[in-house]
């Protein structure tokens, strides 16, 4: 039994929240991405769910939600971009605020996106190998 299948035995039936299952990103420095996630992903609640050592490191709540991986191709940098969304304005405030903290950079302030300022409130950084990710939150306050 590993830390996944352990963790599914003992869950409370979950409401449906649909896709998109799980994401991930590839690493050449597993250690060093750990490390980031794990500070970010905190801000949203969410804890190391699944590691495999020298290989992956997932954080979810009942399921493996977002990852970070070693590619066995070397193929790291092939995926450049992902996104998550946040509950609440605030929430992703503090994910831009916790980014360059974590060791990744700044790439864009929290706001309103598009014409007029009327469209999804998102805010957009990098982590530590270049990789943008963005936080969209609710589009009202």
């Amino acid at each position: 039994m590993n830390d996944m299948t352990a963790n599914l035995k003992t869950a409370e039936p979950q409401r449906v929240r649909g896709p998109p299952g799980h994401s991930t990103v590839g690493t050449d420095d597993l250690e060093a991405a750990a490390q980031f996630y794990n500070r970010l992903m905190a801000v949203f609640g969410i804890g190391r769910f699944l590691v495999q050592p020298g290989r992956a490191v997932y954080h979810g709540e009942r399921t493996p939600e977002f990852g970070v991986i070693k590619p066995f191709d070397g193929t790291a940098g092939q995926w450049r971009h992902g996104g998550v969304r946040g509950t609440s304005r605030a929430q992703v405030r503090d994910a831009h605020a916790t980014a360059p903290q974590a060791g990744g950079s700044d790439e864009g302030a929290p706001g309103p996106r598009g014409e007029n300022g009327e469209g999804p409130y998102c805010a957009y950084f990098r982590d530590p190998e270049g990789i943008l990710v963005h936080r969209a939150g609710p589009d009202k306050a």
